[in-house]
């Protein structure tokens, strides 16, 4: 376990590629046939030994080089990555870090290697792969490519827009900005989940018009002038696919309470409301119709997959099993080859200082899901964990003259909490981590909504704090 500074990702991970480049530990036959832009990636790590790294990482430079060693010289290396690499103002970089660690030992396309983002939600890989992503049709093909554009415009004999769309914190953004006047959310609590709470819940308020279709009344379900009830996994047939890329089928159990409807059959609703001639009866014809637009699916039928429970894409044949490894002999690009991409050391959006002297990160609870519109209605759950706590080290609980069970508030920039003191002796000394599941204490608050350029994600994982005891 290496833990190093909060905010330093791109620092550890340039400092263990710098040894395995200054030690000759990488895997050159890989990097001739498999990828390019190798040499550049060499000479900008040559900055980037442990030792000069270390102020930066809080790491002893013997243990990078023992780590480094351990990695490049094993057969079989899988990388797996939590939603916390993504949530940087650096987030893509960090990718981008891990992406050529991979390559430079040849851990990509084979048994026991790779690269696995662990999805932050059941069906995420499912939805990117749909198009549910604002600058890409399904299959990842970009909105603003011509050739994708009218395919898609044949296919659904409709004009489409070619400008990317906006991400979450945009959307709110440009509802401020009074360009966006109506929303329609299903399944996700912005009201919760979002940074900078307060100018998100504003958002939210301004609105003309806000539809929100979900199984519970969430916090963004007040806000709403119609809400739709919706049905939950048990209640419905349709597929997922996963992070291994592993579409499965889902059947329905139960029949959904009250006037809970299906959401395919509330979206199909409002599509003939609004004059669409859509005539879809039940999930198969929308999945038929996915796999004219999805590559990914072909060779999986819905028939398939009721047979067979779930298949792997891709699937060379009608009756042979999907590919569990990909990218053994090329990449998906103009060339085969996959590309090496170097990435500088950028410091957080928001950096401690004599005010606020602390860094808040949040994240999820064991016992809490995401926002906690699930978990904080089960009540086994919620007697585990029923109310909101921040934790912090043994050393600053006594340093600010605190103690366990102690009602503190949190600041930051954005805003305030009182929440209860947790002492937790995982947590680094100058680091404080609150849970964001609570709407009573809500730590997007005080979260920072700066975004990583590429990516588009803001910066959970990092912000600027102050405690002080009430």
């Amino acid at each position: 376990m290496l833990q190093f500074k909060p905010g330093s990702d791109v620092a550890l991970l340039n400092s263990i590629m710098n040894v395995i480049v200054e030690e000759n530990l990488f895997n050159s036959q890989y990097i001739k046939k498999q990828t390019e832009g190798f040499e550049k990636l060499r000479k900008h790590l040559m900055n980037y030994s442990p030792d000069i790294m270390e102020n930066e990482t809080g790491i002893d430079p013997e243990l990078i080089r023992e780590v480094a060693r351990l990695y490049a010289n094993t057969n079989k290396g899988i990388i797996f990555w939590g939603m916390g690499i993504s949530q940087h103002t650096h987030g893509t970089d960090n990718a981008r870090c891990l992406i050529s660690l991979a390559l430079m030992t040849g851990n990509v396309g084979k048994r026991g290697s790779g690269l696995h983002p662990l999805r932050g939600q059941n069906n995420v890989q499912g939805a990117s792969d749909a198009g549910l992503i604002p600058m890409m049709y399904p299959d990842y093909q970009l909105v603003d490519k011509d050739n994708n554009k009218d395919f898609f415009e044949k296919l659904w004999k409709t004009p489409l827009d070619d400008k990317k769309g906006l991400t979450v914190v945009e959307i709110m953004d440009a509802i401020h900005e009074n360009t966006i006047k109506g929303m329609y959310i299903l399944g996700e609590n912005p009201a919760m989940s979002d940074p900078d709470l307060n100018h998100a819940r504003e958002a939210l308020q301004m609105l003309e018009h806000l539809v929100v279709q979900d199984i519970f009344l969430t916090e963004t379900a007040t806000y709403a002038d119609v809400i739709f009830p919706a049905s939950a996994w048990p209640e419905k047939n349709g597929t997922v696919t996963n992070t291994n890329r592993q579409v499965q089928m889902g059947r329905k159990a139960l029949d959904s309470p009250g006037q809970a409807k299906e959401d395919w059959w509330i979206t199909n609703e409002l599509g003939k409301r609004m004059g669409l001639n859509w005539k879809y009866k039940h999930p198969k014809e929308i999945y038929e119709e996915m796999s004219l637009t999805m590559p990914s699916l072909k060779n999986i039928s819905w028939e398939r997959l009721e047979n067979e429970n779930s298949v792997t894409y891709p699937s060379k044949s009608p009756t042979t099993p999907g590919d569990e490894i990909v990218f053994g002999d090329k990449f998906p690009n103009e060339n085969g080859k996959a590309k090496f991409v170097p990435a500088s050391v950028t410091a957080p959006d928001e950096v401690p200082d004599k005010e606020f002297a602390m860094i808040l990160t949040t994240g999820r609870q064991l016992e809490h899901w995401h926002t906690g519109a699930m978990t904080r209605k089960a009540s086994n759950l919620d007697a585990i964990e029923p109310e909101p706590s921040v934790s912090i080290s043994p050393k600053d609980i006594i340093k600010n003259n605190m103690k366990a069970g102690d009602k503190i508030k949190v600041t930051t920039r954005r805003g305030s909490i009182d929440i209860r003191v947790r002492q937790d002796r995982a947590i680094p000394d100058g680091v404080i981590f609150i849970p964001f599941c609570y709407n009573e204490s809500a730590a997007n608050l005080l979260t920072n909504p700066a975004l990583d350029p590429y990516g588009k994600i803001p910066e959970f994982k990092y912000c600027a704090a102050k405690i002080e005891k009430l």
